[in-house]
């Protein structure tokens, strides 16, 4: 608000004292001018500016109160406005008279008689609130004394608590008392909802029980209206919060006492229901054990018993429904629906019951005849009497819509809404890993559910077609779901295809260039075939609902109403995602209403449609409808073979088309996401031979596409997607099989569009993302100009300069394919080669891998058939600082290469110099070794060193760094060497002994890595000591694993010699040092013969082979008496999942199961936590063999997320006593499990369970409580629905987090801890806040979600600058 120029900067009491004489003023406008003039003095003025002068104060507060009654509205609100700040400034003796008057006034003049009730609302919500766990300061304790000394007297019409005042008056009659003539007054029951909610912590036991009694009296007495008692029941259930145990155990004594009266009346009845939904969803945790004895009430309303009854009745009535039965009923269901999704598990006993009510009411309509039976003899008729019912159908729908069956006084359309209700909460709880696991909700709700798509009410309708995709989206959870929607970044995975994980046996190092299966999947160059449908489980129990489904929908495409046809769509396309198909029998009965909605741009516009659905609410529009029915064939174009589609291609290009016209961005941008799929449809492989209609229709969305792409009018993002398209068209058409799709000189124009869209700053993005898949698919060097090349390779290079790290990663990939493909490459000239090269250089940084990986591989191809333009002292001084940085994986694999690449083409004298001069024992050894090593190897005799020359630096050298670089550069040009190498053994064993800690592994490691090369030689050499103990063996166990390690991913023949090594790992891995290595080489043996070492990890045979009996002596590893034992078979299997291929996926996958639920029962902690690590690598390498099986894995899991009491002990340390907690690794272990499994087993795990154990962690240690805070991040994406029903426990849990304050004489690493902790809390609420602002916004008079209102307001308040730099933190990321 603006100041006014006449008002004082600092105001004085003396500045209000002298505006109270205008308040009375006759004039309107005058009295408006000085109230608002007042209104400024109080919220400028210094907090204590009143304070001091009492005369002013309580002449304020009377003039205040006479403008109250005032007759012009606007002065009385603005009255109310001043209230506010008022009662901040005041004298704290002021604030009890104040209330009291407030609630005494009686207005005369004024005609809203709830202006007194307003302002005590006013008065209340501005006063200081209490923060729960934290001591209240004197403002809140004065708030809360003239609250709890005059307001709640007033409330409940006597003194609870006497405050020491002896004599105290009677107070008058009760704002909220219900005997005499007079009705409550349901803004007095406001007024008390805002004493319970921003005042319930301070509320004293005596104080909260005399409230409830008064809202109980209230909701007893028959008098009170409906408003009052839906006032009453939100009053009850804020005050529910505050119950002490003892109290709430005798208020649900009295429900339950109430329900078993015989002469308990319908209303009566409704109103207790009501009471124990509200308060089941105010208080889940505490009211749920009670949930056992008042459950039963509630579905003893929507029971059969009753239902049969009632329907006696009412035929004996003349068929009349007491519309207080209905009431009854929608109240019980909607009670059943706040018990599921509050108090999940407590109802887990009364699932069957439950399902039975909401499928009893979802088809209940009373007033329409029961056509069941004719609706299942009509699914057998013929074809053309199909037609004719659905003439009729669509005749009826229009009848329907028109309101000729609408029924003003018929409700039981409420009910069934319910129903609906019920059932959604139902699948969103208990579908994962339960109801949808044992067929339940497949054979019992979905066939009722699609027998309702006949519903006559729109509501009920959208509902119960919200609740289907429900369940068929909960069936496809797990399952690789595929999208249209690729215009973020669908290549960017071709940018840089970064190995994470180890590359799989017999993979090269070539492999990770090979770009052509990253941009086959992208671009959809494999046809998809129909997904076969399971033969058991919820998939092939949707496939057999199918038929009924898309029966049912296409009578709903053929009605008026947007919201019915946007749902209907939205189911089509969940089946279409979830089963990868399935429609194709079907598409002659979809296409038609689909295209017809495309096609017309006008579909309801001004008309639109709002639907609150239990899906949330959802606004139906013309333009809505069209993006959904685009979205639709984009899936099924998506997921269906071209032969299935090209009788309808005709309709589906021409319809399409004009959608990527319209004016609205968000239809154009779609139905360019549509023309991606239809291109793909269109082109080869998936069309093996294109005719010319088919070629006619390739020209038309040629067309569309460059009209688009070259419209600067055109929305940002439709542009966009017009150059993504246009990438995927071109690639598409690449080789002699799309040549006759598009002419060379159309190709030549797109080519030259991208390169100008690739010069404009607003599309550059897009084109190199284009560019990209155009560069990686292309098939020969005259698919492009060598101008076009050498322009856009120049242009994605100078984009490595940019600030946007997106657009250099994009850049360097497309630049990467272009040079990596020989179509391409082959276009460069030398100059162009010469200038790549200088704008590559300042990539070549270890500052970021993911660029310098892809760099790497762009030199390395460039530098064949152009080394000299390639290889200068400046590339060779950057990659002496790469050498210097620690490497690893692919990024190494492309280092070693290029440099591979450089000694065989004799250009390694000067690098190896600056290698030996510059970087020595600077650098990483393991690193350096490798690329001196390859140089060496490779470069012979141009780089000036020889492996002599290493040999003799071996045995001189006295600095254990250079030692150690020797043997490194040793071992790898044994490697390369081979069997031509003149190493031997004795030259790396000999320095075993050696007193360093570094030397001896280093020898090891090298022994291994020459030992690969020359198996035959070696390795009978490295096996013969490793029965003796000690150093040497753990030694030799790592010369073991690097020939292993090379075995399983070069294919190094090594049979002869597995069974010997295999014997010698046994034996020599029992040591306790030896533990954790040989269980690598085991593993790692176990990957190169499967069939044979696999079983063996189970059954163990007898390592003598001197025994005679030794093949009877046989006992399973993973029972055996010793937990060392154990505890090597547990990690060995480990070691298998990351590097192993899918012959050895045949061999596990029968025994894995079984395996994995002994690991997890051990006896042993430590065995346990190795059980879980395994757990989680077979979680994240292995999905395809854990996700059928995790039934009886999960509870283990999550029996070890628990806190277990015998593990905590009690340690002495000094004069100190300190618990120690065994089992927190165990849990930890476990907590990574679950948060590995969220990623890709979400649809199997219990999603009630999780949630329990992911808030019972925010309890746990530092540790689990940031996984846990991860784990949240992820679920607010995956269950929002359940994440937001469990805001109130997060929020206390988060509360307690951030109220924790480190002891003074703390050091510094528990500080930093709990800094930590309370900067993840607030990143965390944040989130929430942001994906659920409803619940922190919501109604004041709302009972859901008020412990997380109040600590969002704590966190804005008290954490304000954190909660800031968080959400600029965001905003600089999303940026």
């Amino acid at each position: 608000m603006v100041q006014s120029t006449s008002l004082p900067q600092n105001p004085t009491s003396g500045n209000v004292s002298g505006l109270l004489p205008k308040l009375q003023d006759a004039d309107p406008d005058f009295r408006y001018m000085s109230l608002n003039d007042l209104y400024e003095l109080l919220t400028i003025g210094h907090p204590g500016f009143l304070a001091n002068d009492y005369s002013t104060c309580a002449r304020t507060v009377d003039g205040l109160l006479k403008t109250l009654d005032d007759q012009n509205g606007e002065v009385q609100n603005l009255a109310i406005k001043c209230l506010a700040p008022l009662v901040l400034k005041v004298h704290p003796d002021i604030l009890p008279v104040l209330i009291e008057k407030l609630s005494n006034l009686r207005t005369q003049n004024a005609v809203d008689n709830s202006i007194p009730t307003t302002a005590l609302r006013t008065v209340v919500t501005t006063f200081p609130r209490p923060i729960p766990g934290m001591r209240p300061g004197k403002s809140t304790l004065d708030a809360y004394s003239s609250i709890s000394k005059v307001l709640i007297p007033r409330l409940v019409g006597y003194v609870v608590i006497p405050h020491g005042i002896k004599n105290h008056p009677q107070p008058p009659r009760g704002m909220l008392e219900t005997s005499g003539e007079m009705a409550v007054d349901s803004d007095a029951i406001d007024v008390l909802i805002e004493v319970g909610r921003c005042f319930g912590p301070m509320l004293q036991d005596a104080e909260v029980r005399a409230l409830q009694k008064t809202v109980s009296d209230i909701l007893d007495a028959d008098r009170t209206g409906s408003v009052v008692k839906k006032k009453a029941v939100v009053a009850i259930s804020i005050l529910a919060a505050y119950f002490s145990d003892h109290l709430l155990s005798s208020f649900v004594s009295h429900l339950i006492e109430s329900f078993r009266n015989p002469h308990l009346t319908l209303t009566k009845r409704r109103v207790y229901i009501t009471i124990v939904g509200s308060i089941a969803k105010s208080i889940p945790q505490r009211f749920g054990p009670y949930l056992k004895t008042l459950a039963p009430f509630v579905l003893s309303a929507v029971s059969e018993q009753e239902f049969d009854d009632q329907m006696k009745e009412d035929a004996s009535a003349d068929g009349e429904v007491d519309p207080e039965v209905d009431d009854v009923r929608e109240a019980a269901l909607v009670a059943l629906e706040g018990f599921l999704s509050s108090c999940g598990s407590e109802m887990r006993p009364f699932t069957v019951e439950t399902i039975d009510a909401a499928l009893r009411y979802l088809k209940y309509d009373p007033n329409v005849a029961d056509d069941e039976d004719d609706e299942e003899m009509g699914g057998t008729q013929s074809g053309e009497d199909e037609d004719e019912t659905d003439d009729f159908g669509e005749e009826d729908e229009d009848f329907e819509e028109e309101g000729g069956f609408s029924d003003d006084d018929d409700m039981s359309w409420k009910v069934r809404r319910c129903a609906a209700k019920v059932l959604y909460i139902l699948i969103s709880t208990r579908a994962n890993g339960d109801l949808l696991d044992d067929g339940t909700l497949y054979e019992r709700v979905a066939p009722e559910l699609v027998n309702r798509f006949k519903e006559r009410e729109e509501s009920v309708k959208l509902e119960v077609l919200a609740t289907m995709s429900s369940l068929v989206r909960k069936t496809g959870e797990g399952t690789a779901v595929l999208s249209a929607s690729l215009i973020d970044g669908s290549y960017a995975s071709l940018s840089g295809l970064s190995n994470s994980r180890k590359r799989r046996r017999g993979g090269s190092d070539a492999s990770m260039f090979d770009t052509q299966a990253a941009v086959s999947l992208s671009t959809g160059v494999t046809s998809p075939t129909e997904a076969s449908v399971p033969a058991s489980g919820a998939r092939a129990d949707l496939a057999e609902q199918v038929p009924a489904i898309v029966r049912e929908i296409t009578k709903l495409l053929k009605g008026k109403s947007i919201s019915t046809k946007q749902a209907a769509m939205s189911l089509l396309k969940d089946i279409v995602n979830v089963q990868h198909g399935g429609l194709s029998e079907y598409l002659n009965q979809i296409v038609d209403p689909v295209i017809d909605t495309i096609k017309v741009s006008n579909v309801g516009n001004g008309n639109s449609t709002m639907a609150t659905t239990a899906g949330g609410a959802a606004s139906a529009t013309g333009s809505s409808l069209r993006i959904e029915a685009l979205q639709l064939m984009s899936s099924i174009a998506e997921t269906h073979p071209s032969s299935v589609l090209l009788p309808y291609l005709g309709k589906l290009v021409s319809g399409i088309v004009v959608a990527v016209q319209d004016s609205f961005y968000k239809v154009s941008s779609e139905a360019l996401a549509a023309i991606e799929q239809l291109v793909k449809v269109l082109s080869p492989p998936r069309l093996a031979v294109a005719e010319s209609k088919q070629r006619s229709q390739m020209g038309q969305l040629y067309d569309v596409i460059i009209g688009r792409t070259t419209a600067n009018d055109a929305d940002l993002e439709v542009r966009q997607r017009a150059i993504h398209a246009l990438g995927v068209l071109l690639a598409r058409t690449s080789g002699p099989d799309g040549a006759n799709l598009v002419t060379s000189a159309k190709k030549s124009a797109a080519l030259d569009l991208l390169d100008e869209r690739l010069r404009n700053e607003t599309t550059r993005l897009a084109a190199v993302r284009a560019i990209d898949a155009v560069a990686a698919m292309a098939v020969d060097k005259k698919e492009f100009t060598s101008r076009w090349v050498r322009e856009v390779s120049l242009e994605l290079g100078a984009q490595l300069r940019k600030s946007n790290r997106s657009l250099r990663g994009a850049s360097l990939g497309a630049l990467k394919n272009l040079v990596v493909n020989p179509a391409g490459r082959a276009n460069l000239d030398d100059k162009t080669v010469q200038e790549l090269v200088n704008l590559l250089l300042p990539s070549l940084t270890a500052n970021d891998l993911h660029l310098l990986g892809p760099a790497l591989v762009v030199l390395a191809h460039l530098i064949q058939g152009n080394a000299a333009k390639v290889v200068n002292d400046d590339m060779n001084t950057a990659l002496c600082r790469i050498v210097l940085a620690p490497l690893s994986g692919a990024v190494l694999d492309a280092l070693l290469i290029l440099v591979k690449a450089m000694g065989e083409l004799g250009l390694g004298g000067p690098f190896m110099q600056s290698l030996l001069k510059d970087i020595g024992v600077n650098g990483d050894p393991a690193v350096v070794g490798k690329v001196i090593g390859i140089l060496l190897v490779y470069g012979k005799s141009t780089v000036g060193v020889r492996i002599d020359d290493f040999i003799g630096e071996l045995n001189t050298a006295q600095d254990d760094q250079r030692k150690c670089l020797a043997l490194s550069v040793l071992g790898e040009a044994g490697l390369r060497l081979g069997s031509s190498s003149p190493l031997q053994p004795n030259l790396f064993m000999s320095h075993f002994k050696s007193k360093s800690e570094q030397v001896p592994l280093a020898a090891a490691v090298a022994l291994g890595r020459a030992g690969a090369g020359n198996v035959e030689i070696y390795l009978p050499i490295i096996l013969s000591p490793l029965a003796n103990a000690g150093s040497t063996q753990y030694l030799l166990l790592h010369s073991i694993k690097e020939i292993l390690q090379e075995a399983g991913q070069a294919g190094i023949e090594i049979s002869p010699y597995t069974q010997q090594i295999w014997d010698k790992l046994l034996s020599a891995s029992q040591a306790e040092d030896n533990k954790a290595v040989g269980a690598e080489c085991i593993g790692r043996l176990t990957i190169i013969d499967p069939k044979t070492y696999l079983p063996m990890l189970q059954v163990r045979k007898a390592v003598s082979t001197m025994v005679a009996t030794a093949n009877k002596n046989t006992k399973t590893f993973l029972k055996d008496k010793k937990a060392s034992v154990r505890g090597m078979v547990i990690q060995a299997l480990r070691y298998t999942f990351a590097d192993s291929d899918e012959s050895y996926d045949e061999v596990l996958k029968p025994n894995l199961t079984n395996m994995l639920t002994i690991m997890l029962n051990d006896s042993d902690l430590e065995n346990r936590r190795l059980a879980l690590t395994t757990l989680n690598s077979a979680t994240h390498n292995k999905p395809h063999l854990i996700l059928p099986h995790l039934g009886p894995l999960l509870p283990l899991v999550m029996k070890e997320s628990n806190i277990k009491p015998e593990l905590i002990r009690e340690v002495q340390m000094g004069p100190f006593k300190h618990k120690v907690d065994d089992g927190l690794e165990v849990r930890k272990s476990a907590y990574e499990t679950l948060y590995a499994l969220m990623e890709t087993a979400f649809s199997r795990i219990n999603i009630l369970e999780l949630f329990d154990r992911v808030i019972a962690g925010l309890d746990d240690e530092h540790d689990i409580r940031v996984l846990c805070n991860l784990m949240l991040t992820k679920l607010i994406i995956l269950d929002p629905e359940e994440t937001v029903r469990r805001l109130d426990p997060i929020a206390e849990r988060f509360r307690v987090i951030l109220s924790f304050k480190p002891k003074e004489n703390a050091v510094k690493q528990e500080i930093e801890k709990a800094q930590e902790a309370s900067g993840s809390v607030i990143r965390v609420t944040t989130l929430l806040n942001n994906a659920f602002p409803g619940a922190a916004a919501g109604a004041a008079v709302s009972a859901s979600n008020q412990p997380w209102r109040g600590y969002w307001e704590w966190i804005r308040r008290d954490y304000s600058t954190q909660l800031k730099a968080v959400e600029d933190d965001g905003k600089q990321k999303d940026h």
